[in-house]
């Protein structure tokens, strides 16, 4: 049995955890509100938000439920949008009517259930809701009809409702207690919020099975398998490992950072740790995805996926990293760069699991920096993504780990491209000779994202972008070109 609060009920089902949260919904729950759309994660009508207690705190994040395995949902709150409904439009919905923010009204639904998720957004009295947050908060969302600008407008209103409140009031309150009341005060929210945290509390856990053979499937947030073979999915003997406490971890031990498989990430964008040893990684993340897809996808479901350009895949393999796979509680450590052994071939066994990755933290005078090219600057899957550490000392790269996907059929550690900046001092020349070795040591093909050609233009120019980003470098770009 998975058990859950979907709105304001308690929900007990023995339905298969594969099924989409989605489908669940809509055809055993007949919660026709929340739409389907694209079914890959990309057009926001299906979102909801999922509920969660974290170290005794009630968090909501917006998802989508097209991708969402139904035993996802064990121990949550699930909240659709006529969880959300009550005797009058809350100010997000009035909001979106007043600024005639909906057209055909497929896809509002999910624009309403994001903004609520952003009202949700608890602030410290240092913090103020921003505009940008609001518009950040629906990068998931996508309107065929109605225009952008119009519902724009309508996420700056929220935002000005929400900022007119002052800290004693609630809004920026100590507890996210009271930011939640404050909400229900304010008819943001129905009432019943108020017991959420309290009745998660008490749900029993999962009786869903565990994969008895090593035919099962490990799943993370489910946001690829869901889109390559739903179908398949939706019986599959799985095992849910998005909840397990030992694989959500981030941590720093002995100058080394390790991450739990099930990290999403958005956690990796929010982490302190991370966050201080990379002060860009905001700037990165929000190259990865959209925000919904981001509270979904672990950092193992990324890795094992196998993608040539999976950007968390490329962001790790330049920092050297190394995987611990888990098999039965037995264990085995291997780098990142050799668990790829082919086009979806990989270094794992039946039966078989990533449980962590770590790398050793870099060095105050060491370079990291991470580039991604799409169609579109955000939201999309990249052309070509590169990744660069150079650990420095004054101009001599003593080491360099240089990485590269949507030039070769899995994502690429450029071993030769690396040796050439080793132990060499940093400059135009050196730079020049990397970036011809570079060019024969890929194998981009052509296709929807470009064309070969392109692909190797684009490294190049990548390489150069991460390159000039070293603090304090004398480089120029046109010394390189």
């Amino acid at each position: 049995m998975i058990n859950f609060l979907l709105n304001n009920r308690t929900i007990q089902t023995p339905v298969s955890p594969g099924t989409t949260l989605l489908d669940f919904v809509r055809y055993h729950q007949h919660l026709v509100g929340t739409k389907i759309g694209c079914r890959e994660g990309d057009c926001g009508a299906c979102a909801v938000l999922v509920g969660q207690l974290e170290k005794d705190e009630l968090r909501y994040r917006s998802m989508t439920s097209c991708l969402m395995p139904l035993g996802n949902a064990q121990g949550k709150h699930i909240v659709t949008i006529e969880g959300l409904n009550m005797k009058k439009l809350s100010p997000v919905q009035q909001a979106i009517v007043e600024e005639g923010g909906s057209q055909c009204g497929f896809c509002t639904v999910g624009f309403v259930v994001s903004l609520t998720g952003f009202a949700m957004q608890e602030m410290t009295v240092f913090e103020k809701m921003s505009s940008q947050d609001a518009i950040a908060s629906i990068d998931g969302n996508i309107c065929r009809c109605t225009g952008y600008k119009s519902i724009e407008r309508a996420a700056l209103k929220i935002t000005d409702l929400l900022t007119e409140m002052t800290p004693g009031q609630g809004l920026a309150g100590p507890t996210p207690e009271g930011h939640l009341k404050w909400l229900v005060d304010q008819q943001f929210l129905p009432p019943y919020f108020l017991e959420i945290k309290n009745r998660l509390a008490a749900l029993p856990p999962s009786s869903a099975h565990r994969p008895t053979s090593e035919r099962g499937i490990f799943v993370g947030g489910g946001t690829d398998l869901w889109v390559q073979r739903p179908e398949a999915m939706t019986e599959a003997t799985i095992e849910n490992i998005f909840d397990r406490p030992e694989l959500k971890s981030i941590t720093e031990a002995d100058n080394k950072c390790h991450i739990g498989a099930a990290v999403t990430a958005q956690e990796l964008q929010e982490s302190p740790l991370l966050q201080s040893i990379f002060p860009k990684l905001r700037a990165h993340m929000k190259l990865v995805s959209s925000t919904p897809i981001r509270n979904m996808g672990t950092l193992g479901g990324n890795l094992v996926n196998a993608s040539p350009i999976g950007d968390l895949t490329i962001f790790f393999l330049a920092l050297d990293s190394s995987i611990i796979l888990n098999k039965n509680g037995n264990k085995r450590r291997i780098k990142l760069r050799h668990f790829y052994q082919g086009y979806k071939t990989l270094d794992l066994v039946p039966g078989e699991y990533i449980e962590s990755l770590f790398f050793e933290i870099p060095g105050m005078t060491d370079h990291f920096h991470f580039e991604k090219v799409c169609k579109r600057t955000h939201l999309d899957i990249a052309s070509v993504n590169a990744a660069c550490l150079l650990k420095m000392k004054g101009d001599l790269v003593q080491e360099a780990h240089l990485s590269a996907g949507g030039v070769g059929p899995v994502p690429m550690y450029l071993k030769k491209s690396s040796a050439t900046l080793n132990g060499q001092i940093l400059n135009a020349s050196l730079i020049k000779k990397t970036a011809a070795v570079m060019q024969e040591e890929i194998s981009p093909i052509s296709d929807a994202r470009g064309t070969a050609a392109y692909k190797k233009l684009l490294l190049r120019q990548l390489f150069f972008a991460n390159i000039l980003e070293i603090k304090n470098s004398r480089l120029e770009l046109r010394e390189l070109i």
